[in-house]
C-alpha cells in the first residue's frame, strides 16, 4: 500500500490522459474523423507518458519504449476497426 502511495502522483497524469481521451471519444461519437485525431493524440500521450515515467525512474530501455509503442498501436487498431467498420 505504501508503494502505491509513493507512486500515485506518477499515475494520476496517466489516468487523466486516458479519461480525457475516453470522454473525447464518447462526446465526439458523431464525428469519426475527430475521433481518429483524438485516438492518435491519446496514443501519442500514452507513449510520451511511458517514456517520461521510466526516464524518471531510471529504467528506460528500448524494449520498454517498444512495449508502449506496441500497446498504443494495438489500441489504435482495435478502436479504428470499430470506428471504420463497414
Amino acid at each position: 500500500m505504501k508503494l502505491l502511495a509513493n507512486h500515485i502522483f506518477h499515475y494520476l497524469p496517466l489516468i487523466a490522459i486516458l479519461t480525457i481521451g475516453l470522454v473525447g471519444l464518447i462526446v465526439f461519437s458523431y464525428d469519426r474523423a475527430f475521433q481518429f485525431v483524438i485516438m492518435t493524440a491519446l496514443s501519442t500521450a500514452y507513449i510520451t507518458w511511458g517514456i517520461i515515467h521510466h526516464y524518471i525512474h531510471d529504467d528506460l530501455h528500448f524494449s520498454i519504449v517498444l512495449e508502449y509503442l506496441t500497446i498504443a498501436v494495438l489500441g489504435m487498431i482495435i478502436v479504428f476497426s470499430v470506428l471504420f467498420r463497414a
